[in-house]
């Protein structure tokens, strides 16, 4: 998700993924259009070989080049692999390209973020033939036969954007509600959007808010997202008073939106993915929250339960996942690794910096500057 938490760069990274991290987290970043390899030594971590990685794309979230892919090639590095980590650019025949080529090569482990879980439920029944256990990371493959799942409760990321919101409008009874949600197809879409339920829809039952429109948005596409919501406004002659948006690229797209109408900072908006974007408009009062998710943990817990699972530990494999998602597709219960999101308004963008995932001289540029400093960014 896409968008569906983008998210702790430690000593142990080396000094190229704290440029990496800290550069290149802005959409289009690092990327070079034709993914290339990226490969990294074996570090004497227990385990040894290779393992294969897809990540799903670069056009709607600037995590998986900017975070992702580096903070996995560390950590499967320090497990011992050599890990050769792939982008399929949001094309799933190329995922499945890439996806034969790994499991004809024989990786110990293959770790996969399908854009479409259909896509990786095939791919998972390729690896299972062939004997290679695979984890899923960060979306389930729905219907799928992977082992292992590692992600973040992405229900609780629902819940604290609808939240958030909630308290936003808390002196505005009966407020009008916009919900633009996710990718249809991502499963962590569907999670956020039942968190925000859980949250709003009491609300709107008890008639304390109102729902205007709730609207998926295919393959997390912000222009998509800013013109649906610009429909919808104009729909009812402006009369928004709130919206939750999935995550910070479609919340920039809804800001742009509500300035051409003179309403940016009036209306609150959510986001997701702590993205250089996202807190900039936090600091300009645009968007009111984003949700931070730790990635280093969730590449962290990746390359160890890949360590598990390539000495064909399940017991130690079965430790680190304690927790489960249930895929309703082949009624089975996935064993998980669920991470908690953060919440991050204005007061909190400093924990963000300070933990590495975003330079201050990243958003406190021009204008913010001095909110910055007033909000103890350095």
């Amino acid at each position: 998700m896409r968008s569906r938490t983008l998210t702790l760069i430690a000593a142990t990274v080396s000094a190229g993924l704290a440029l990496s991290a800290c550069g290149a987290n802005s959409a289009g970043s690092g990327n070079s259009g034709d993914s290339k390899s990226s490969a990294s030594a074996p570090a004497g971590g227990g385990a040894s070989g290779k393992v294969g990685v897809i990540l799903p794309e670069t056009a709607t979230s600037a995590r998986w080049e900017a975070f992702d892919k580096p903070m996995l090639q560390a950590a499967l590095s320090a497990q011992g692999f050599s890990a050769d980590i792939q982008n399929a650019q949001g094309d799933n025949q190329k995922f499945s390209t890439l996806a034969d080529g790994f499991i004809s090569s024989g990786v110990k482990v293959l770790i996969i973020a399908p854009s479409d879980p259909s896509v990786g439920a095939a791919i998972e029944a390729k690896a299972k033939n062939a004997g290679i256990p695979v984890i899923d990371y960060d979306r389930p493959s729905l219907g799928g036969s992977a082992g292992y799942y590692v992600s973040f409760d992405n229900e609780k990321v629902g819940e604290i954007q609808a939240q958030g919101l909630a308290d936003a409008l808390k002196s505005k009874p009966g407020a009008n509600v916009v919900q633009i949600e996710g990718a249809p197809t991502d499963n962590n879409a569907t999670l956020f959007g039942n968190g925000h339920d859980k949250v709003l829809k009491p609300l709107y039952d008890s008639k304390a808010l109102n729902l205007v429109q709730k609207q998926a948005i295919d393959n997390w596409d912000a222009q998509v997202g800013g013109t649906t919501f610009e429909q919808i406004f104009t729909r009812v002659n402006g009369k928004v008073d709130g919206v939750v948006a999935a995550n910070d690229e479609l919340a920039g797209a809804i800001i742009t939106v509500l300035k051409k109408n003179g309403l940016n900072g009036k209306v609150p908006v959510t986001g997701q993915d702590s993205t250089p974007a996202g807190l900039q408009a936090i600091l300009r009062g645009d968007q009111t929250l984003t949700i931070f998710k730790p990635i280093k943990e969730e590449a962290e817990n990746t390359a160890k339960l890949a360590a598990a699972l390539a000495k064909g530990d399940t017991a130690a494999a079965d430790a680190i996942a304690t927790g489960k998602l249930h895929d309703p597709k082949n009624n089975r219960d996935l064993k998980s690794v669920l991470l908690q999101p953060q919440l991050i308004t204005i007061k909190d963008i400093k924990t963000v910096v300070q933990q590495g995932y975003v330079k201050a001289s990243d958003i406190c540029t021009g204008d913010l500057a001095a909110k910055c400093t007033e909000n103890g960014i350095s």
